[in-house]
C-alpha cells in the first residue's frame, strides 16, 4: 500500500512514515488524524479506501 501511495502521489505527498507496532495493530494517519484502524474495523484497509481519503485531503 505504501509503495502504491508513493507511486501515485509522489509529487503531492510531503512525507510517508511507517512505524512498526506490536499486537497486530495497523493504523493509518493523515496529518495526525487516524483515518483507519485495523482493530476498529476488524480487517486491513483496501487501497481504494486509503486512496480516497488521501485524494480528499489533497483537495483541501
Amino acid at each position: 500500500m505504501t509503495e502504491q501511495l508513493i507511486t501515485e502521489y509522489k509529487q503531492a505527498l510531503e512525507e510517508v512514515t511507517l512505524v512498526p507496532a506490536a499486537g497486530g495493530r495497523f493504523e493509518v494517519y493523515i496529518d495526525g488524524e487516524m483515518v483507519f484502524s485495523k482493530k476498529e474495523a476488524g480487517r486491513f484497509p483496501k487501497y481504494e479506501e486509503i486512496r480516497s481519503v488521501v485524494q480528499q485531503r489533497l483537495k483541501r
